[in-house]
């Protein structure tokens, strides 16, 4: 049995759907949750693209210290500039800006949210990306544009890693020490470390065993030929969807390894056109962020100036990125009516699986049976096509749990041995796990209060900033605040949070910004009380990223209502006296 109506559907193939979708996620479900996955180390993890330099250790003092180079570093560092701080000393484990646009350089990557609005502080450079959906390179290369536009790299440390920081109450100033040797003194440290930065791999018996040529896509060999060999890529997830075409095109034969299928939609991308570029006026780039941002998050528009698959599936994508909610009809309908278009979309998707690969034990395959947020969507015209090719096999690993092992000279999925010369591992990054989480980047408050200890029931932060016991300290990313596709629309609003927070100490002439212990408090009730609960709908979710390979947290951190009111909230906040209450001038 299989749904034939397209736009409605009865109660029996509801249920067919519902029980499809638990099938194929049981068929993927494995009981070590993330520990199926390992922290990639040793040489695979060695910067291809950039020779470290060798130098003295750093011993001074800066006005502000920026821990991360990707798009949150770089606008708290180009805000805190604009904010009148002329020490800023920028620290990255990568060897130049760039952050995950670094390190992903691998054939075809790209940004799947418009370029327009994705990248960011495009009108303060003078900048209009060349595509509308902006290959990785012209990503890079815009945040090395930033970098020198705001005289970043003045004081940058790169291969270097943050091993600890320490507040001193008597100078009030933190200490920071590095994976370099370097000890230096800052007032302010805004950590933006990432959590698409530490590559994983699988957890494969025999990995190491592999006697071939190996590389994640993170760390692209580029000096590796590819023509005349046998290639496996293991992984299709948004990374995969993207660098396998390529591959085909090169490899004398391609074996893609999958787990679970990707969303495939239409990417139909192009040139943005160089006379509608011409007439955009001052401000363009805001208007265009916060229409796409309020779209995004289920809220409403004139017009949706941005047009693309994202704004097309704004009602599905709260599920996982909340928003706004029409108050007029029941949770029960809402989830009635938001069911039945997320199956409309992946019949759709399933739909174009079938048109487009010719031979239909691989579209079956390809196809996914999940709910339409259960994975992150992917958009591509050149993956689906590239399994027409005679060249191209693709081994689907969902009754084995994955790959069973690895020898020196093949991949093993069940009985089955698939002899490559290469591998190339597309199994993206260890997700919300950043240093100050893991605890790879210890923090010390005041009085030595370790951050970890403060947090041990849980993250305790005003509006997910700044911490009680931990003056001028700023976090940046999706803790305790609100988040969105377009995560540099995030990080913006953010950084320029820190930056207001920043200048108004200066003006008053305040040691530390620091939260009270009854402000922090308050915070974490908000979250506490309006913190989606999307629990039963990530369990039934295919394993993935999102929730955490089938066992979801329990616990939501993030801002209910969305980012359109949270960044009114701040805003709000600053402006009615919010800042008051965290200056402290002694």
């Amino acid at each position: 049995m299989f749904p034939t109506t397209p736009h409605r559907y009865t109660p029996e193939e509801v249920e067919w759907l519902r029980s499809r979708y638990r099938q194929e996620r049981d068929r993927r479900i494995r009981p070590e949750g993330n520990a199926q996955y390992q922290r990639a180390s040793g040489e695979i993890v060695t910067d291809p693209y950039t020779e470290r330099a060798e130098r003295a250790p750093v011993h001074d003092r800066v006005e502000a210290l920026v821990i991360g180079g990707g798009f949150g570093g770089l606008l708290a560092g180009a805000r805190l500039r604009q904010a009148g701080v002329g020490d800023i000393r920028m620290v990255d484990e990568g060897g130049d800006f760039g952050g995950t646009w670094y390190w992903n350089r691998y054939p075809g990557v790209q940004c799947d949210v418009e370029a327009t609005v994705y990248m960011p502080l495009l009108e303060e450079v003078g900048y209009v990306p060349k595509w509308r959906y902006a290959p990785g390179e012209e990503i890079r290369a815009h945040a090395v544009a930033i970098a020198k536009q705001f005289d970043l790299y003045a004081d940058a440390l790169f291969h270097t890693r943050v091993t600890e920081l320490r507040w001193d109450d008597e100078t009030a100033e933190w200490t920071a020490t590095t994976d370099r040797g370097d000890e230096f003194r800052t007032r302010y440290v805004v950590i933006s470390s990432g959590t698409l930065a530490q590559p994983k791999l699988p957890a494969v018996p025999g990995i190491d065993d592999f006697a071939g040529h190996t590389f994640h896509t993170s760390r692209w060999d580029a000096g590796y030929e590819l023509a005349g060999k046998r290639v496996a890529v293991v992984g299709t997830g948004a990374s995969g969807i993207q660098v396998i075409p390529h591959v085909a095109e090169q490899a004398q034969h391609l074996y893609v390894f999958q787990r679970t299928p990707s969303s495939v939609d239409v990417r139909d991308n192009r040139p943005i056109d160089p006379a509608w570029a011409a007439t955009l006026k001052p401000g363009w780039q805001r208007e265009r962020m916060e229409n796409f941002l309020t779209l995004v998050t289920g809220g409403h528009v004139p017009e949706d100036l941005i047009d693309d698959g994202w704004t097309a599936t704004a009602n599905l994508q709260r599920q996982i990125l909340t928003g706004t909610v029409d108050p007029t009809i029941s949770a029960e309908e809402r989830e009635y009516l938001d069911e039945r278009a997320d199956f409309r979309k992946m019949d759709e998707i399933r739909a174009r699986v079938a048109a487009v690969v010719e031979d239909p034990a691989t579209a079956e395959k390809l196809k996914p049976w999940y709910r339409y947020m259960c994975k992150r969507p992917t958009f591509s015209d050149d993956y689906l096509p590239t399994f027409n090719r005679p060249d191209v096999t693709l081994v689907d690993t969902a009754d084995t749990g994955g790959i069973t092992a690895m020898t020196s000279s093949s991949v093993v999925v069940g009985d089955q041995h698939y002899e490559v010369d290469c591998v190339i591992f597309a199994t993206g990054f260890e997700t919300g796990i950043s240093g100050v989480v893991s605890g790879t980047l210890p923090v010390h408050g005041r009085g030595g209060l370790p951050l970890l200890g403060h947090w041990r029931n849980g993250p305790r932060t005003l509006h997910g900033f700044a911490s009680h016991g931990f003056p001028n300290l700023f976090h940046l990313g999706s803790l305790q605040n609100a988040a969105s596709v377009n995560f540099t629309h995030v990080l913006q609003e953010q950084a320029t949070h820190i930056a207001e927070l920043v200048a108004e100490a200066a003006r008053r002439g305040a040691h530390r910004i620091e939260p009270t212990a009854e402000a922090e408090e308050a915070w974490v009730a908000t979250i506490r009380e309006t913190a989606p609960d999307n629990y039963n709908f990530q369990a039934e979710c295919t394993p993935g990223y999102y929730n955490g390979e089938g066992r979801p947290r329990p616990v939501n951190n993030s801002f209910g209502p969305g980012p359109v009111v949270f960044h009114e909230l701040l805003r709000t906040w600053r402006a009615n006296g919010g800042m008051d209450d965290v200056m402290r001038t002694a």
